[in-house]
Protein backbone atom coordinates (compact mmCIF):
# COMPACT_ATOMS: atom_id res chain seq x y z
CA UNK A 1 0.00 0.00 0.00
CA UNK A 2 1.48 3.32 -1.03
CA UNK A 3 1.90 5.93 1.69
CA UNK A 4 -0.72 8.15 0.03
CA UNK A 5 -3.28 5.30 0.15
CA UNK A 6 -2.88 4.73 3.89
CA UNK A 7 -5.38 6.14 6.31
CA UNK A 8 -4.16 8.08 9.37
CA UNK A 9 -3.96 5.00 11.60
CA UNK A 10 -1.95 3.02 9.05
CA UNK A 11 0.32 6.02 8.44
CA UNK A 12 1.05 6.25 12.16
CA UNK A 13 1.91 2.53 12.42
CA UNK A 14 4.15 2.78 9.35
CA UNK A 15 5.79 5.98 10.62
CA UNK A 16 6.40 4.41 14.03
CA UNK A 17 8.12 1.44 12.36
CA UNK A 18 10.33 3.78 10.33
CA UNK A 19 11.27 5.87 13.36
CA UNK A 20 11.97 2.78 15.48
CA UNK A 21 14.27 1.35 12.81
CA UNK A 22 16.25 4.63 12.75
CA UNK A 23 16.05 5.89 16.33
CA UNK A 24 15.04 2.94 18.51
CA UNK A 25 11.98 2.76 20.71
CA UNK A 26 13.18 5.07 23.49
CA UNK A 27 13.84 7.94 21.09
CA UNK A 28 10.60 7.47 19.16
CA UNK A 29 8.03 9.79 20.68
CA UNK A 30 4.34 10.01 19.97
CA UNK A 31 4.74 13.60 18.74
CA UNK A 32 7.41 12.53 16.25
CA UNK A 33 5.18 9.72 15.00
CA UNK A 34 2.27 12.10 14.49
CA UNK A 35 4.48 14.60 12.68
CA UNK A 36 6.04 11.96 10.43
CA UNK A 37 2.59 10.54 9.64
CA UNK A 38 1.13 14.02 9.01
CA UNK A 39 -1.60 13.12 11.49
CA UNK A 40 -3.22 15.28 14.17
CA UNK A 41 -1.65 14.58 17.56
CA UNK A 42 -5.06 14.07 19.09
CA UNK A 43 -5.67 11.14 16.78
CA UNK A 44 -2.94 9.12 18.53
CA UNK A 45 -5.06 8.69 21.67
CA UNK A 46 -8.08 7.86 19.53
CA UNK A 47 -6.35 5.15 17.52
CA UNK A 48 -3.95 3.93 20.22
CA UNK A 49 -5.68 4.10 23.61
CA UNK A 50 -2.94 1.81 24.92
CA UNK A 51 -0.43 4.61 24.27
CA UNK A 52 3.09 4.18 23.01
CA UNK A 53 3.29 0.50 23.92
CA UNK A 54 0.29 -0.31 21.72
CA UNK A 55 1.73 1.74 18.87
CA UNK A 56 5.14 0.05 19.17
CA UNK A 57 3.53 -3.39 19.29
CA UNK A 58 1.51 -2.65 16.16
CA UNK A 59 4.55 -1.23 14.36
CA UNK A 60 6.49 -4.39 15.21
CA UNK A 61 3.61 -6.51 13.91
CA UNK A 62 3.51 -4.48 10.71
CA UNK A 63 7.26 -4.94 10.23
CA UNK A 64 6.96 -8.71 10.66
CA UNK A 65 4.15 -8.92 8.11
CA UNK A 66 6.09 -6.70 5.71
CA UNK A 67 9.24 -8.85 5.96
CA UNK A 68 7.19 -12.03 5.51
CA UNK A 69 5.40 -10.57 2.50
CA UNK A 70 8.63 -9.63 0.78
CA UNK A 71 9.86 -13.22 0.80
CA UNK A 72 7.38 -14.34 -1.87
CA UNK A 73 8.30 -11.33 -4.03
CA UNK A 74 12.00 -12.14 -3.75
CA UNK A 75 11.36 -15.74 -4.74
CA UNK A 76 9.11 -14.77 -7.67
CA UNK A 77 11.77 -12.41 -9.02
CA UNK A 78 14.44 -15.12 -9.24
CA UNK A 79 15.01 -16.52 -12.72
CA UNK A 80 16.16 -19.77 -11.09
CA UNK A 81 14.75 -20.08 -7.55
CA UNK A 82 17.45 -21.40 -5.22
CA UNK A 83 17.95 -21.06 -1.48
CA UNK A 84 21.13 -19.03 -2.02
CA UNK A 85 19.34 -16.79 -4.51
CA UNK A 86 16.58 -16.15 -1.99
CA UNK A 87 19.06 -15.28 0.74
CA UNK A 88 21.05 -13.05 -1.60
CA UNK A 89 17.85 -11.16 -2.43
CA UNK A 90 17.06 -10.75 1.27
CA UNK A 91 20.57 -9.40 1.88
CA UNK A 92 20.48 -7.16 -1.21
CA UNK A 93 17.59 -5.17 0.23
CA UNK A 94 19.96 -4.03 2.97
CA UNK A 95 23.12 -3.59 0.90
CA UNK A 96 21.16 -1.46 -1.59
CA UNK A 97 19.73 0.68 1.20
CA UNK A 98 23.05 1.16 2.94
CA UNK A 99 24.93 1.94 -0.27
CA UNK A 100 22.37 4.55 -1.38
CA UNK A 101 20.96 5.99 1.86
CA UNK A 102 23.56 5.32 4.52
CA UNK A 103 23.50 3.11 7.60
CA UNK A 104 20.93 4.89 9.74
CA UNK A 105 18.21 2.23 9.61
CA UNK A 106 17.97 -1.26 11.00
CA UNK A 107 15.25 -3.81 11.60
CA UNK A 108 12.42 -2.34 13.72
CA UNK A 109 11.62 -5.75 15.20
CA UNK A 110 15.20 -6.16 16.39
CA UNK A 111 15.26 -2.60 17.73
CA UNK A 112 12.07 -3.13 19.71
CA UNK A 113 13.35 -6.43 21.06
CA UNK A 114 16.59 -4.85 22.29
CA UNK A 115 14.94 -1.70 23.65
CA UNK A 116 11.92 -2.97 25.52
CA UNK A 117 11.20 -6.69 25.32
CA UNK A 118 11.94 -7.14 29.02
CA UNK A 119 10.05 -4.07 30.19
CA UNK A 120 7.02 -4.61 27.96
CA UNK A 121 5.87 -8.24 27.68
CA UNK A 122 3.42 -7.33 24.91
CA UNK A 123 6.31 -5.98 22.83
CA UNK A 124 8.30 -9.16 23.37
CA UNK A 125 5.28 -11.15 22.24
CA UNK A 126 4.81 -8.90 19.20
CA UNK A 127 8.48 -9.30 18.28
CA UNK A 128 8.32 -13.06 18.73
CA UNK A 129 5.22 -13.24 16.51
CA UNK A 130 6.90 -11.02 13.90
CA UNK A 131 9.99 -13.21 13.75
CA UNK A 132 7.80 -16.34 13.66
CA UNK A 133 5.83 -15.01 10.68
CA UNK A 134 9.02 -14.04 8.85
CA UNK A 135 10.66 -17.39 9.59
CA UNK A 136 7.59 -19.28 8.40
CA UNK A 137 7.58 -17.33 5.13
CA UNK A 138 11.27 -18.05 4.54
CA UNK A 139 10.79 -21.73 5.40
CA UNK A 140 7.89 -21.96 2.96
CA UNK A 141 9.98 -20.36 0.24
CA UNK A 142 12.83 -22.77 0.92
CA UNK A 143 10.47 -25.71 0.48
CA UNK A 144 9.45 -24.21 -2.88
CA UNK A 145 13.12 -24.27 -3.93
CA UNK A 146 13.40 -27.96 -3.07
CA UNK A 147 14.61 -27.91 0.54
CA UNK A 148 13.04 -30.78 2.53
CA UNK A 149 10.39 -29.60 4.97
CA UNK A 150 12.27 -30.80 8.05
CA UNK A 151 15.30 -28.69 7.07
CA UNK A 152 13.42 -25.58 5.97
CA UNK A 153 12.57 -24.22 9.44
CA UNK A 154 16.09 -24.55 10.88
CA UNK A 155 17.64 -23.05 7.75
CA UNK A 156 15.16 -20.16 7.81
CA UNK A 157 16.19 -19.47 11.41
CA UNK A 158 19.85 -19.56 10.36
CA UNK A 159 19.19 -17.16 7.47
CA UNK A 160 17.28 -14.61 9.54
CA UNK A 161 19.73 -14.82 12.45
CA UNK A 162 22.66 -14.32 10.09
CA UNK A 163 20.96 -11.43 8.33
CA UNK A 164 20.06 -9.67 11.58
CA UNK A 165 23.61 -10.08 12.91
CA UNK A 166 25.09 -8.84 9.64
CA UNK A 167 22.80 -5.78 9.71
CA UNK A 168 24.07 -4.94 13.19
CA UNK A 169 27.72 -5.38 12.17
CA UNK A 170 27.24 -3.39 8.95
CA UNK A 171 25.75 -0.48 10.88
CA UNK A 172 28.55 -0.58 13.43
CA UNK A 173 31.28 -0.76 10.77
CA UNK A 174 29.52 1.51 8.26
CA UNK A 175 30.36 -1.12 5.67
CA UNK A 176 28.24 -3.68 3.76
CA UNK A 177 31.02 -6.29 4.09
CA UNK A 178 29.24 -8.31 6.82
CA UNK A 179 26.16 -8.56 4.63
CA UNK A 180 28.00 -9.65 1.51
CA UNK A 181 30.03 -12.08 3.61
CA UNK A 182 27.02 -13.90 5.06
CA UNK A 183 25.41 -14.15 1.63
CA UNK A 184 28.56 -15.61 0.12
CA UNK A 185 29.36 -17.99 2.97
CA UNK A 186 25.84 -19.31 3.60
CA UNK A 187 24.95 -19.73 -0.07
CA UNK A 188 26.66 -23.11 -0.62
CA UNK A 189 25.32 -24.51 2.67
CA UNK A 190 21.77 -23.48 1.76
CA UNK A 191 21.98 -24.92 -1.74
CA UNK A 192 23.46 -28.17 -0.41
CA UNK A 193 20.20 -28.78 1.45
CA UNK A 194 18.49 -29.12 -1.92
CA UNK A 195 21.11 -31.35 -3.51
CA UNK A 196 21.60 -33.73 -0.61
CA UNK A 197 18.33 -33.42 1.25
CA UNK A 198 20.31 -32.74 4.40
Amino acid sequence: MAATERGPRERMVFSAAQLIRREGVASTGMREVAAEAAAPRGSLQHYFPGGKTQLVDEAVGWAGRYAAGRVARYLAALAEPTPSGLFTAMVRQWTDEYETAGFSGGCPVAAATVDCAEAAPSTRQAASAAFTAWTAAVAGALVETGVPGERAGPLATLMISSLEGAILLARAERDVRPLTTVARELGPLLDAAVRTGG
